[in-house]
């Protein structure tokens, strides 16, 4: 069953600099058929949000580069409701922005915020907990955030720590914690009391405004110039002359730490983020030898727990390697050992040659 009184936020607008040389600026990972399965991860994203809400009810967040993109993957959704933001200022001021949409279309709107480059195995699970979610911020004065069971543990992820006892599936969540050492990792993983956070949200559209009123106000007062601006023609050029003066901000930081009514559902809902080679590594089924291979036949003597991926038509002879990525571009190889995937985003910032990013 549809609700017609829920919005979806996707947010659609990084650059996957982790998945690089695949992801470029010109095409990051959301537009990508990633698990070759033939559709974008944002046409799954979008597709698994029809069954909580219509079309019309969902907006998708993104550069204004990529709203073309938006509207090729996504052919069904209305364009005013492909959001283009004019600035990267990470994530808090996008969500206020949209926000700031929605409370003047349906002031009593209840809102969904969702990455669109996550993959979700068990979308009925997923849905359901969504579902709880809006029950409880319907109920509640809180913000919402699905928290995912650790099935190891994990330095890739930050962490939600729980706190005290369940109401109705919902905990309180005492801190959020930055991606830890593997010591740490361990002992959150050990203690029980402690989720990846996914960075999906829910909570009322007024509930978010006043948390932004009080927390981070900048930004709120920065879009909220001439609020009549927006859904109407003008507001395009509205947001292109004040959105780029809000602080650049994630809503981790301007809200979520700050504010003291933020709860938690633990989900197993078959999470990934996809955040880099390794996690695909890890996701996608592998060959006897651990191997993840997307390539026509490669000739692989001695390799083991690696990644290949290559173009269609190109032959690749590999000998003697454990634990590496050889992602073949085109115009870019990349041969990097796995256990130094976090500096694959730093390498990429250090290419001067805009054309192979």
């Amino acid at each position: 069953m549809q609700d017609h009184n829920t919005y979806v936020a996707i947010m659609a607008g990084g650059v996957g600099s982790r998945f690089w040389p695949y992801s470029r600026e010109a095409r990051p990972k959301q537009f990508l058929d990633i698990l070759g399965t033939g559709e974008s991860l944002i046409r799954q994203t979008f597709d698994r949000f029809l069954k909580l809400v219509p079309a019309e009810n969902i907006l998708v967040l993104t550069n204004t580069k990529y709203c073309d993109l938006v509207k090729e993957h996504l052919p069904e959704i209305p364009t005013e409701n492909i959001i283009g933001e004019p600035s990267r200022n990470n994530t808090a001021p996008c969500i206020a922005y949209t926000a700031l949409k929605l409370y003047r279309k349906n002031p009593d709107a209840n809102m969904v915020v969702a990455p669109s480059d996550h993959v979700i195995n068990k979308a009925e699970l997923f849905i359901g907990n969504i579902r709880k979610a809006i029950d409880f911020s319907n109920q509640h004065s809180a913000l919402l955030t699905l928290g995912i069971q650790p099935t190891r543990p994990d330095t890739g992820y930050g962490y939600i720590k729980m706190q005290g006892a369940k109401s109705q599936d919902v905990y309180k969540v005492e801190k959020f914690l930055e991606k830890p050492n593997i010591e740490k990792a361990t002992t959150f993983y050990e203690s029980g009391n402690y989720l990846w956070n996914a960075g999906i949200f829910v909570w009322k559209v007024k509930e978010i405004l006043d948390s932004f009123s009080k927390h981070s106000p900048q930004i709120v007062e920065v879009l909220s110039e001439d609020l009549s601006k927006l859904n109407t023609s003008e507001e395009a050029e509205y947001i292109a002359a004040t959105y780029p003066n809000t602080e650049s901000i994630s809503i981790d930081y301007a809200i979520l730490e700050r504010a003291e009514n933020v709860f938690t559902i633990p989900s197993d809902i078959g999470w990934s983020d996809l955040g880099t080679w390794a996690s695909l590594h890890a996701f996608r089924q592998k060959n006897a030898e651990q191997n993840v291979i997307n390539a026509e036949n490669p000739i692989l003597d001695n390799v083991s727990n690696s990644l290949i991926q290559l173009p269609q038509g190109k032959l690749a002879v590999i000998k003697g390697l454990e634990d590496y990525f050889v992602i073949d571009d085109g115009d870019v190889l990349l041969i990097y050992p796995k256990s130094d995937e976090q500096e694959i985003k730093q390498v990429r910032k250090g290419i001067t040659n805009t054309d192979y990013l």
